[in-house]
């Protein structure tokens, strides 16, 4: 039995998917950039909060406006940077719009996160993200929830990539040294 690596090959479809788009933009080649990044759109949409269907509606709609708008893109490179900008005002537009209409909850009712076991929840994330400088917080979720790469992320801030490299490290390594100070597991080097 001979052991092959497992290859990820999504980032070649989409990159595929992309380039068949904006070099022809028609219903066929819409359907497979469609079918290619909504699953990422949904992925992102959930990471921030939104529900199931909340998220599916929000990726449509961010999905229609890559359709009407890509005419108008500059920098083809930077296709993947514009299409999480306009989910991200997508995301901003919905949280503006259902702000009004969420309740006022009572202090006693919330759980002190302190006394519940860790766990994987958004709170539990946006809580020790808290501890980071915002640039900081901003290249962990771009890297690590977003899944961008690093030259992505350095394309979409226009800054160079060993800037991102570096803000990514040192956001890790001030994770891991708040969590090991509350006595929290961490990982262990290989």
């Amino acid at each position: 039995m001979i052991n092959s690596p497992i290859v990820n090959d999504r980032p070649r479809r989409e990159a595929a998917a992309i380039e068949a788009f904006l070099e022809s933009p028609n219903e066929e080649s819409f359907t497979k950039l469609f079918l290619t990044l909504t699953p990422r759109l949904v992925s992102f949409f959930r990471s921030h909060g939104c529900a199931m269907d909340v998220s599916e509606d929000l990726s449509q709609e961010v999905m229609l406006t890559v359709y009407r708008k890509s005419g108008q893109l500059r920098d083809r490179m930077r296709f993947r940077a514009w299409l999480f900008t306009v989910a991200r005002h997508a995301l901003h537009r919905h949280y503006g719009k259902h702000s009004l209409e969420l309740g006022t909850i009572d202090l006693q009712d919330i759980v002190d996160t302190r006394t519940k076991p860790m766990g994987s929840s958004a709170l539990e994330f946006h809580h020790w993200m808290t501890f980071l400088e915002s640039n900081e917080r901003e290249a962990l979720t771009l890297r690590f929830v977003e899944e961008w790469e690093y030259h992505e992320i350095a394309a979409a801030k226009a800054i160079p990539i060993g800037t991102v490299q570096s803000r990514v490290f040192n956001a890790k390594k001030k994770l891991a040294t708040r969590l090991k100070a509350l006595g929290l597991p961490g990982r262990k080097a290989a």
